[in-house]
C-alpha cells in the first residue's frame, strides 16, 4: 500500500488525487528555484516525468469523456472544443492529447509503459498519431516497431519521421516491399500512377518536382484549409476534396468582403477588417475597393431588404452578407467555428412566433449551437452588445435555471400551457369592468 508523510495514498479516490496534485502544483509555482542549478536540473527531470505521469491520468480522463459525450452537456461540440475552450489549449495540443486518449485501448504497451513512468508523454503522443489511420492488425505491428526503436534511442522527432512512413516499416519487416520502376525516375520529372480498385476507385501515388509542387501548393494548399474548427476530415482527406474540386470545375474565385467606414475609403486611417475579424490597414482597404469597387453593404442599407417580418422563415442573402459583417465567428461565447460557415439563427425562435426575421432579431451560430440552443433553452443567457452583436453564454448543466427578469432563448414559452409567459405583466388602467376582467387572468 502506498502512503506518503502518513497519508494513505492508495485509499483516496480519484478526484481527491487529482486535488491534492492541483494543490502540490499551485503551492510549487510560488516556489523560487533552488540556487544549485545542478539541483534544479535534477527537479526539472523529475518533474517532468511525473507531468508524463499527469498525461497518463489525463489522458484516460479525456478518452472517458470523449467516450461518453459529457461535453456535449456543457455546450461544447466536440472534445477538442472542450480542450480548447476549457482548458486554453492550442489546436495541436488539443488534437495530440485526444487522439493519444483514444488510441489508449489499441496500444497496450504504451499506455502500460507511459502510466509506468517507463516512457514520455512526446514518444507516447508520437506513436498514437502514427497508428491512428491504421487497422488493429498493422496497429498492433507499428506498435511493436516504434516502440523498438525507442529502446535503441531514437528522439521523438525521429520516432515521428518513421511514423510517417510506417506502413513501409511494416512491408520492409515482413518482406512484403516491392519497388516499383517509377521510384527509380529520379527527381526532376514529375509522374503520376493511377490503379483502378475493382469498386470503382482509383488509387494514387506519385512524385512532383519542385516546380511542380510550388504550382500544387498554390492552388490546392488555400482550398485545403479546414471547414472549420470542429472539420473532421485530417489533411489528407482535406486535400483530397480540394484535388476534386479544382478537377470537376468547382474552383472559381471569391470575392473578398472588406468591412470599414466611408471615413476609412474617403481617406481616414481607422483599419477596415475581414470577415473573418482579422485588420487591414486603411489604405489597403482603399486598393481593394478601387480594384473591386464598392459593395452597397459597407456604405448603408440601399435596397437590402433587412427586416422581412414573420412573412419569410429563412434569412436572405443580404441579411447574411450583414450578419458575417457582424459576427467572425459563431456567436456562441467561446466557439471559433467561422461566421461564413454559420447559420442564421432567431433568437428567440422563429417557430414560437416571436421572433420576426429582422437583422437585428438574427444572429450567427454554428450548426452544432443552434441546434443545442434549441435543445437547451434554460442554458443559454443571451447578450447584445452595443454594436447590435449578440453574445451567447452557456450556462453550465448544474447551474440553476435563470433568475425572475431574465429573458430565456425562447422568452420562457410554456408549450403545456399553450401560451407565453409574460415577464413583466401589463398594468392596465382601473376601472369596474377592466379590474373584474383583470382579475379572471391574462
Amino acid at each position: 500500500m502506498c502512503s506518503t508523510d502518513g497519508i494513505d495514498v492508495a485509499s483516496m479516490s480519484t478526484s481527491e488525487l487529482v486535488d491534492a496534485a492541483a494543490t502540490i502544483a499551485a503551492e510549487l509555482t510560488l516556489r523560487d528555484a533552488p540556487d544549485s542549478p545542478a539541483e534544479c536540473m535534477r527537479d526539472a527531470e523529475t518533474l517532468a516525468r511525473a507531468t508524463d505521469l499527469h498525461e497518463s491520468a489525463l489522458a484516460g480522463l479525456i478518452g472517458r469523456v470523449d467516450a461518453a459525450g459529457e461535453m456535449r452537456r456543457w455546450g461544447y461540440p466536440s472534445a477538442r472544443s472542450w480542450l480548447r475552450s476549457r482548458l486554453g489549449m492550442r489546436e495541436a495540443r488539443a488534437k495530440e492529447r485526444l487522439n493519444l486518449a483514444r488510441q489508449r485501448h489499441r496500444l497496450p504497451n504504451v499506455t502500460t509503459r507511459l502510466a509506468r513512468g517507463e516512457l514520455s508523454y512526446g514518444y507516447a503522443a508520437t506513436i498514437a498519431t502514427a497508428v491512428a489511420r491504421l487497422n488493429d492488425a498493422d496497429c498492433t505491428a507499428a506498435e511493436e516497431i516504434l516502440l523498438d526503436l525507442t529502446r535503441q534511442g531514437f528522439s521523438a522527432g525521429k520516432i515521428a519521421a518513421f511514423g510517417d512512413r510506417i506502413t513501409d516499416l511494416i512491408a520492409e519487416r515482413d518482406g512484403t516491399e516491392t519497388p516499383d520502376e517509377d521510384s527509380r525516375r529520379g527527381y526532376e520529372r514529375s509522374w503520376i500512377d493511377s490503379t483502378r480498385s475493382l469498386d470503382g476507385g482509383r488509387h494514387l501515388k506519385g512524385w512532383l518536382n519542385a516546380e511542380d509542387a510550388a504550382v500544387w501548393d498554390g492552388t490546392l494548399a488555400p482550398l485545403a484549409k479546414p471547414a472549420g474548427t470542429d472539420d473532421p476530415r485530417d489533411l489528407s482527406e482535406r486535400t483530397a476534396a480540394a484535388l476534386i474540386s479544382v478537377l470537376s470545375g468547382g474552383h472559381k474565385a471569391t470575392k473578398v468582403t472588406v468591412i470599414c467606414d466611408l471615413n476609412t475609403l474617403t481617406g481616414g486611417s481607422v483599419p477596415a477588417r475581414l470577415t473573418d475579424g482579422t485588420p487591414i490597414p486603411a489604405e489597403q482597404a482603399r486598393r481593394i475597393a478601387l480594384s473591386a469597387g464598392v459593395s452597397p453593404l459597407i456604405l448603408g442599407r440601399g435596397n437590402i431588404p433587412l427586416y422581412l417580418g414573420h412573412r419569410e422563415r429563412f434569412a436572405s442573402p443580404g441579411q447574411r452578407r450583414v450578419l458575417e459583417t457582424l459576427y467572425a465567428t459563431c456567436a456562441v461565447e467561446g466557439c471559433e467555428v467561422p461566421g461564413t460557415l454559420c447559420e442564421a439563427d432567431h433568437v428567440d425562435g422563429w417557430a414560437l412566433g416571436h421572433s420576426p426575421t429582422d437583422i437585428d432579431k438574427l444572429a450567427l451560430t454554428c450548426g452544432w449551437h443552434n441546434r443545442w440552443k434549441a435543445a437547451n433553452p434554460a442554458h443559454i443567457h443571451i447578450a447584445k452588445g452595443r454594436d447590435g452583436r449578440y453574445i451567447y453564454h452557456v450556462r453550465p448543466p448544474d447551474a440553476p435555471g435563470p433568475p425572475p427578469q431574465t429573458p430565456r432563448a425562447t422568452d420562457l414559452w410554456s408549450p403545456a400551457a399553450n401560451h407565453r409567459v409574460r415577464l413583466r405583466p401589463r398594468r392596465l388602467q382601473p376601472g369596474p369592468a377592466r379590474g373584474r376582467r383583470q382579475a379572471a387572468g391574462p
